[in-house]
């Protein structure tokens, strides 16, 4: 099997549920990052975007490519690696309960896209509402299943989405968690493990940006 693939952009987004789960399992692959801001409109590796995204199923980035087959759609994405790599729970409920986790995650960060690029809705109604309501969802799913993460002692893909979604709200307020004891618990220790440790430090001290621009950053 040749070394996956990953094609996204040089800042954080959707991309970087797949970054974390490839770094923290020690699966070797490729992290190709455009230039989010082409430069004389050239992107890394000499391709223009407009002319890559041609070539991708639905245009679209992320994209994984290895032995000749290529994925896109950061969910599809992500539970493939999940079923391959056996991060997907050990059995038929434990995964449909990791899918369900997943899409609760992945809907907040739905309303989190539109504060960031549309301002609808506010930073008021995200940090007094939005937030508080579903990590208080999240927190009481998280007590559904005995352990550490999600599901037992070890992280299953859905982990790397919960770690990344909680990281970024804490660049909106850094107590954001404090409310949450299960959720900063485990974001605390997400950050404390061997093989994550420092690429999330080299990230932060490097300022890589969450999103395309660099609202929501601090």
């Amino acid at each position: 099997m040749n070394i996956p693939q990953l094609f996204y952009f040089d800042l954080r987004g959707f991309g970087e549920y797949i970054r974390l789960l490839f770094r923290d399992n020690k699966i070797e692959f490729e992290d190709i990052r455009l230039d989010h801001e082409p430069k004389d409109n050239r992107l890394d590796r000499g391709l223009e975007w407009q002319e890559l995204k041609k070539s991708m199923i639905f245009g679209q980035m992320p994209c994984l490519k290895y032995d000749g087959k290529e994925y896109v759609l950061t969910g599809a994405i992500m539970r493939h690696l999940a079923r391959v790599h056996g991060l997907n729970g050990s059995n038929e409920d434990e995964a449909t309960f990791l899918d369900m986790f997943f899409e609760g995650v992945r809907d907040t960060r739905k309303e989190y896209v539109r504060f960031i690029y549309y301002d609808s809705p506010k930073r008021e109604e995200m940090l007094d509402s939005i937030l508080p309501r579903d990590l208080a969802d999240f927190e009481k799913l998280m007590k559904v299943h005995p352990g550490d993460f999600i599901i037992g002692d070890k992280p299953n893909y859905a982990d790397y989405i919960l770690f990344e979604e909680l990281d970024v709200y804490t660049h909106l307020d850094a107590t954001i968690l404090d409310k949450y004891p299960s959720m900063k618990a485990f974001w605390e220790l997400m950050w404390q493990r061997p093989n994550l440790k420092a690429y999330l430090e080299k990230r932060k001290a490097d300022r890589v940006w969450i999103n395309a621009i660099e609202k929501g950053l601090d």
